[in-house]
């Protein structure tokens, strides 16, 4: 056994891991479809109006505004309607002095019209609408340009695409988009223990739960998953492994980073690289590492699941989005009562998962190597270094795990 020397506090911690990454550098161009949750490179400058035409902005008919002057439903104005118009498919024919077309919204306005009628506002027959309402000008019409403006900057260069910045880049005709490429993030699993999933267990085996949870949140976090196979617990097994990971921009040890024996992400680490820090005042996940092999920084975290996946969502979330260029992770807090007493241990920040019930806090932790521990969690609550218990009652900030697009 090699005890920790030192620990330190978690801001410190985190201070060390928003310092490590490098911010991609690779670009690549991808299609609308795949660019939701991408980082926009290059600002967009339109090229056009949109629309590029005035435009109905409701169904009616297409006037001249003057000519409606003292409608009202009792002394309504008839005018000869002479045409309509339909969506994509502009009509020849022109207003004049006395004379309407019935047009849909969004068609292009007529030539000749200045202003569009509500249906609601109108009566026929005979070949004739009256018009119960007087007109102004520009009434009911969508301006060429209304939306963007040929010219003018409608995306800035760094900006995250969500569904309604891609559809403002597809109402430009865009079919793809220039955007940083997905950090490459190497997943390296250890344990003479672990085996995969769809392989039969042995004696004092357990499936790899790790490698399938960091896969899933670098996938949430804008980053591609690179899992490599598992480890055994040797200086040789691991080297090798490690020689698999070149080209990651990150790499993310699970298991191996104690201080037991067979322990050996450090030494590995020590003699490809260099530590950063070993050993993180909180609970779970004391044993996190931090390091650097080459340009890219290691993190090692606990091989318990649910301490692997608790510290993933405070240390790798900020290191992983910091290197995608994605602005930092903001989940969502609630603040609510606690349904229980619960209990830290003094001198460790904690994360206390918890689950919501009927408006409560309700205590979900079982232990740290049950992952059912953060399946049945809402999210956790943060339980100070100096505090050893929180009772019942007491009003707590639930940081919730949530969705990564949001931004």
């Amino acid at each position: 056994m090699r005890p920790f020397a030192h620990t330190l506090s978690f801001e410190e911690a985190l201070r060390d891991v928003l310092a490590a990454p490098k911010p991609i550098g690779r670009t690549e161009r991808v299609s609308l479809a795949e660019a939701d949750g991408r980082a926009l490179v290059s600002e967009v400058i339109a090229t056009f109006d949109v629309p590029p035409f005035d435009r109905a902005a409701m169904d009616g008919y297409a006037v001249i505004a003057a000519d409606t002057s003292g409608a009202s439903p009792e002394a309504p104005v008839k005018l000869r309607l002479v045409g309509r118009v339909f969506t994509g498919d502009p009509s020849p024919v022109r207003v004049t002095a006395g004379t309407c077309v019935e047009i849909a919204t969004g068609a292009p306005l007529v030539d000749g019209a200045d202003a569009v009628v509500m249906v609601e506002q109108t009566t026929t027959g005979d070949g004739m609408v009256q018009i119960q309402r007087a007109a102004t000008p520009r009434q009911h019409v969508g301006p060429r340009g209304g939306d963007i403006t040929s010219g003018h900057v409608v995306l800035n260069a760094g900006v995250v695409l969500t569904p309604a910045r891609i559809g403002v880049l597809a109402a430009l005709g865009r079919t793809s988009v220039e955007v940083h490429a997905r950090p490459r993030v190497a997943i390296l699993c250890t344990g003479d223990e672990v085996v995969d999933p769809g392989s039969p267990l042995g004696p004092g085996q357990l499936y790899n739960v790790n490698r399938f949870t960091l896969e899933a949140l670098v996938r949430r976090h804008g980053g591609e998953p690179v899992a490599l196979p598992t480890s055994r617990d040797s200086i040789e097994a691991l080297t090798q492994t490690l020689g698999k990971a070149g080209g990651c921009d990150i790499m993310v040890f699970s298991g191996g980073s104690s201080v037991g024996e067979r322990d050996l992400v450090i030494d590995a680490l020590r003699q490809h690289g260099e530590v950063i820090f070993h050993g993180v005042a909180i609970k779970p996940g004391k044993p996190t590492v931090l390091g650097r092999i080459g340009n890219a920084p290691v993190l090692g975290l606990s091989g318990y699941p649910t301490s692997c996946l608790s510290n993933a969502h405070v240390f790798l979330i900020p290191l992983l989005r910091a290197t995608a260029r994605l602005p930092p992770w903001q989940p969502r807090q609630v603040t609510v009562p606690l349904a229980r007493r619960i209990t830290s241990t003094p001198g460790r920040l904690q994360f206390y998962m918890v689950r919501i019930v009927d408006g409560r806090a309700e205590p979900a932790f079982k232990a740290s190597g049950d992952i059912t521990s953060m399946a049945n969690s809402d999210g956790y609550v943060t339980i100070a270094a100096d505090t050893d218990a929180l009772d019942a009652g007491t009003d707590v900030v639930v940081t919730l795990y949530g969705d990564s697009h949001e931004a």
